[in-house]
């Protein structure tokens, strides 16, 4: 049997709607959800992906204050505003798009945001209460996962679940997350030895390493719940994920489509995040 297709596009629509009834209550008690989009430079595939982001952030009734900054822009002046905008009580959630110019060093940057704020879930205090199972918020990719894992019918408890990556963003909170629902958990990286081996035995596959269809479908476990993160163009402008999906999708009982999987998940979990900021503002 052939795997079920994980619709992203479909549940992320459907969690936006409910955020929208969420909004509307805050909105009746004064606060108005907010969020900073700070993007430097004129990267195209972050002027896409801010403006997919500003315009979810509409649908659902959430403010959104725009700082566009020319690629000139210095590391002092980028702090500076930030220290703006985690001053200002109209902005529950701050977002640097990524990445930023090589002048400026996203390693200072990123924890100079106020982790009351970061509804990336990647501010090293956020990050710490996350390991430490006392989340706030959860970096807004393996959010989107683990709601895809659970649209899926896999229960994470007891499953061997296999993380191909092992990046701040992705790879490491996704082990966290899973690690917490009581799977066991392997990541893997470039340093991994038989790779294939290893991905045979998940019940489920996390890939988000970054090379195009660097997971073979032929080493998928008949059964298993396969999420790819994943997002890469050819020289043609056609887009593939991690995961080879042809054959992946033969042997898997679900799967997420590239794209139209993790994407717009990872937006809509960004929209949950801030939300939760502005109810943490309401009952303070």
């Amino acid at each position: 049997m052939p795997a079920v297709i994980l619709d992203g596009k479909a549940l992320a629509a459907r969690i936006r709607g409910e955020l929208g009834g969420q909004v509307a209550q805050l909105r009746a008690r004064g606060i108005e959800p907010g969020l900073a989009v700070v993007l430097v430079g004129e990267d195209p595939a972050s002027q896409i992906y801010v403006r997919n982001k500003t315009a979810a952030c509409a649908q659902a009734g959430i403010r959104t204050f725009d700082h566009r900054l020319p690629p000139s822009t210095s590391e002092a002046e980028l702090l500076a505003l930030i220290a703006r905008l985690n001053a200002d009580p109209a902005v529950d959630g701050i977002l640097i798009q990524l990445p930023l110019p090589s002048t400026i060093d996203a390693r200072r940057v990123l924890p100079a945001v106020d982790p009351r704020k970061d509804v990336d879930g990647i501010h090293p205090e956020n990050v710490g209460r996350l390991l430490m199972g006392e989340p706030r918020f959860v970096a807004c990719t393996p959010f989107g996962v683990m709601k895809l894992v659970a649209e899926a019918g896999l229960s994470p408890a007891g499953a061997n679940a296999v993380v191909v990556g092992r990046s701040n963003m992705v790879g490491k909170p996704m082990a966290a997350l899973l690690l917490a629902a009581d799977a066991t958990v392997t990541v893997c990286h470039s340093k991994t030895r038989d790779l294939a081996a290893i991905v045979a035995r998940a019940d489920l596959v996390v890939a988000a390493v970054g090379r195009p269809e660097m997971v073979r479908g032929d080493w998928i476990k008949p059964g298993a719940v396969v999420i790819d993160v994943g997002i890469n163009r050819r020289a043609d402008g056609k887009l593939l994920g991690d995961v080879e999906f042809g054959p992946a999708a033969a042997r898997a009982s679900a799967i997420t489509p590239v794209p139209g999987g993790v994407g717009p998940m990872t937006i809509a979990m960004l929209l949950v995040n801030t939300v939760t900021a502005a109810e943490i503002r309401a009952a303070s």
